[in-house]
């Protein structure tokens, strides 16, 4: 799931003085917690939403930017991000959880969608009971397009940071389910780091709702 206003929010800061000098952008590596399989120069590719509007606007280090390999089925780009993953820490360049064998991402940076979805992890899916693969990879998405990649829950719950934001007044519902009615079954509420950092960003819309009663 993305948001491209809220992307585009964060990106533009990022691209501006200081943070465009002072960060240090070649301690940087990009990976996507979930990307459609479609080319990278269609309208819906998350690679194109965040090359857009921030990696072609800074110096980041081009080899530290991995997306998927958009000429293959689902199933095999997941595999393939995977295993480049499970490289990246082998080599120490991700980090790896302590408490399973998980890769450690510094951060991920996740939507939550109007179904309290996050990632490409969408309520009642059953890939939100996978425990043993990084990156899995649905052909039936709800909303279009259908066929996508995604971390799955043990490794977005292995994150040092995990923020979720989520906008507008149509998600207020959704996030009062999630804040105020403990709703175990969606996905966002499922967003629960075991060794790390959970934060939300909500404008007044989104969060209009919380501390409501049903």
């Amino acid at each position: 799931m993305r948001s491209d206003f809220e992307f585009l929010v964060v990106s533009r800061k990022l691209c501006e003085a200081p943070y465009n000098k002072t960060v240090d952008w070649a301690k940087w590596y990009i990976f996507w917690a979930d990307e459609r399989v479609v080319a990278k120069t269609h309208a819906d590719s998350n690679y194109k939403l965040v090359k857009d509007g921030l990696l072609s606007k800074v110096p980041i280090v081009h080899s530290h930017v991995h997306s998927i390999n958009d000429s293959v089925t689902a199933e095999k780009a997941a595999e393939d991000y995977e295993f480049v993953i499970r490289q990246l820490v082998r080599t120490r360049v991700i980090n790896v959880s302590e408490i399973n064998d998980c890769p450690r991402f510094d951060l991920v940076l996740l939507e939550m969608g109007p179904d309290g979805d996050v990632g490409s992890l969408f309520p009642n899916h059953p890939v939100l009971k996978e425990k043993e693969q990084w990156v899995t990879f649905i052909t039936d998405s709800p909303k279009p397009p259908p066929e996508r990649i995604t971390f799955t829950l043990p490794v977005i719950n292995s994150a040092s940071n995990v923020v979720v934001v989520a906008t507008g007044r149509s998600k207020a519902d959704i996030v009062h389910l999630v804040f105020d009615e403990f709703y175990s079954e969606l996905p966002a509420r499922m967003v629960q780091p075991i060794n790390g950092k959970l934060a939300w960003f909500m404008d007044q819309g989104a969060a209009s709702k919380i501390g409501h009663k049903s």
